[in-house]
């Protein structure tokens, strides 16, 4: 699996022009799944980004995490995190096919929220537009 977190001051994930998740402070997560990905490694991946400390303290070090925030993770399928960039045209070959990436995808999502946190998201599969406003930015990618 991999993941790009992006620490927000808020986002939204827009669905025909209708929002189909927002949230304000938190992480965006594009999350993507490859074909021999597994339910440890959704856990896994929750796990990390959940416990992340990304958030600054009162010395401005970075050493909070989204609970002592009391932030919140706006999720959004990407299968583009696996493409073969090795032409100008990538191709998505490498991605999980949806009968396993969706599974995996509600898996880390539920993962998120068995820890405490209200977790929003977009739809499998749809044409959203997404919207950040990025904190720092501070961006960080993950491979389990």
């Amino acid at each position: 699996m991999r993941a790009v977190v992006t620490r927000v001051k808020n986002a939204r994930v827009e669905i025909d022009g209708a929002i189909s998740g927002a949230i304000e402070t938190g992480f965006l997560v594009l999350l993507g799944v490859g074909p021999g990905d597994t339910p440890a490694q959704a856990d896994k991946l929750a796990d990390k980004i959940c416990g992340l400390r990304i958030f600054e303290d009162e010395n401005e070090k970075m050493n909070l995490n989204l609970a002592a925030v009391g932030g919140a993770l706006l999720v959004v399928s990407q299968f583009t995190l696996y493409a073969d960039t090795s032409s100008r045209r990538p191709g998505f070959s490498h991605a999980a096919k949806p009968e396993t990436a969706i599974p995996l995808y509600e898996r880390f999502m539920d993962q998120c929220r068995e820890r405490g946190f209200r977790v929003e998201h977009g739809e499998f599969g749809a044409d959203m537009q997404v919207f950040s406003q990025n904190d720092g930015p501070v961006t960080i990618l993950f491979e389990v």
